[in-house]
């Protein structure tokens, strides 16, 4: 376990202390993630393939659904959003526990609770972008080749990091008080999964429900990673949204955690 001296350095500024216990509690997670296991960093990248072939092979091969459901090459387009939908359900999964399950450790640092939800955000990153060469290696076998738009990768990382950044410190104070809100969050994200425009595009959804899922910060999101390789699947009126959404969650994510972080520490 990651003792009190090493996420409290001393002799450094409050923003270089943030940085180094951040980038430490990080490294600590997939150091235990990863150490006992002997496949690594292929655990990482198989739920999301494991999905996109199970997502293929019922649209694409049973159903014959190619070009009807979402762009062509399929299989880039699910990848393109997938990979992504699994960095903001595992942080938001693992939020449900950030403070319950080291406790201990928490009570006894003195650096910005917020940590505890920010190392989740960027270890999944992390492991979000150390993914990235695997919808590299669709691309390529399917001959789906990024254009300009590419560029706006970043971006989507970036507003993405805001917005799951913001629902993380959300959840993770509540569930200590609302222990049911942990399952809760669990059946939302399944919930989310089939709202978000993941399997499907968003211009696939009705007319009437298109402004409905705009309201969805994902769906902004994602359309920014598949412009990459799907310039129409960008859309600058729910980008503008989504980024708008993400950063009022983080205003609402940073105010409820700073009113509910002595009762957490109280409570745990």
């Amino acid at each position: 376990m990651t003792s009190y001296a090493e996420v409290r350095p001393t002799q450094r500024t409050p923003f270089a202390r943030y940085r180094h216990s951040l980038w430490l509690l990080t490294k600590r997670d997939l150091r235990v993630r990863y150490s006992t296991s002997a496949l690594g960093y292929v655990w990482s990248i198989l739920d999301p393939l494991l999905m996109a072939g199970i997502y293929y092979f019922v649209f694409v091969v049973i159903f014959h659904r190619g070009g009807s459901v979402g762009e062509e090459p399929y299989i880039v387009f699910l990848l393109s959003a997938l990979l992504p939908w699994v960095w903001f359900n595992g942080t938001i999964s693992d939020c449900t526990r950030a403070f319950l399950r080291e406790a201990k450790l928490i009570r006894s640092t003195t650096i910005p609770r917020t940590i505890w939800v920010n190392r989740i955000v960027l270890s999944k990153g992390i492991e979000f972008i150390a993914a990235l060469p695997v919808l590299a290696i669709f691309a390529i076998l399917f001959q789906a080749p990024p254009d300009g738009y590419a560029l706006l990768f970043p971006l989507a990382i970036v507003l993405q990091a805001i917005l799951t950044m913001g629902v993380g410190l959300i959840v993770a104070p509540l569930v200590v008080f609302f222990r049911d809100l942990e399952r809760a969050v669990k059946l939302i994200l399944r919930l989310l999964f089939y709202a978000s425009p993941i399997v499907y595009s968003a211009t696939d959804v009705p007319g009437g429900l298109q402004d409905l899922i705009a309201f969805n910060p994902l769906t902004g999101i994602f359309s920014l990673y598949r412009a990459a390789f799907f310039s129409a699947e960008l859309n600058w009126a729910t980008i503008g949204l989504s980024a708008a959404m993400s950063v009022a969650l983080l205003a609402i994510g940073l105010l409820v955690f700073s009113r509910a972080q002595r009762a957490v520490l109280k409570e745990i």
